[in-house]
């Protein structure tokens, strides 16, 4: 048997894995705008819509990290990302908050449900997600949610940006973004511990972090598609 390859040390390792904010969406020129607030109302209604169809995978995608995880107790704190998205009950969970942003935008639910504002490479970028959450080995599928590690910080620009220039959507709407400031980190904390614990060799660190700059690439691959569909 060939011997595993000696790992970079976990500090080198975390460190790779948080360089990857200089690939996060915030990034992207459409989101630049988005919180310099340059976007019209009709970009901004574009965006909702076409987000919500990665919001709603969320929780297929935890499930499918769920349905290959051997580990009972990340599987136990796992969960709560899908119970985060779900709720328990009927008018709860970040979906609902997303539906509830949809109408301060000034959308309708039914027009957010049934896709009719969904571009053809939002949902090539989120289903190609899912897929891999299904498929590859789920200590990578763990890796590639490493994304959250950046996300705390992007939600409160993102906050601050909606509630200095966009005073034409109703605050209530903005709940989701509030709730994620306290979600995520937890969240990447927990990520964090498992693909720490379980990459201990440079093989395993190099899928993770390659499993990190995919989802980098598919939420970068959404924000193409959404300012392609509406430059104006």
């Amino acid at each position: 048997m060939t011997a595993p390859t000696t790992s970079t040390g976990a500090d080198a390792f975390v460190e790779t894995l948080r360089a990857h904010s200089r690939r996060y969406h915030d990034q992207h020129p459409f989101h630049v705008r988005m919180n310099a607030g340059w976007l019209s109302p009709g970009q901004i209604r574009g965006w909702v819509a076409n987000r919500f169809y990665y919001q709603e995978n969320i929780p297929r995608k935890d499930a499918a990290i769920l349905s290959n995880c051997p580990d009972v107790e990340v599987r136990r704190r796992w969960i709560r990302r899908i119970l985060d998205h779900d709720g328990t009950a009927a008018g709860e969970g970040g979906i609902e908050a997303w539906l509830r942003l949809g109408e301060a935008a000034g959308l309708t639910r039914e027009e957010i449900l049934d896709h009719r504002h969904l571009v053809p490479g939002v949902r090539f970028a989120v289903d190609a997600y899912v897929n891999f959450t299904r498929t590859r080995p789920w200590v990578e599928a763990v890796a590639s949610s490493l994304t959250e590690l950046f996300a705390p910080d992007l939600m409160a620009a993102r906050l601050a940006a909606f509630e200095r220039w966009y005073p034409w959507l109703d605050p209530t709407g903005l709940a989701y973004f509030r709730a994620r400031l306290e979600q995520a980190p937890r969240d990447c904390e927990h990520a964090l511990e498992v693909v720490t614990a379980h990459c201990l060799t440079a093989e395993s660190q190099a899928r993770a972090v390659d499993a990190l700059s995919f989802k980098c690439d598919v939420l970068w691959s959404q924000l193409d598609a959404i300012d392609h569909a509406y430059p104006e």
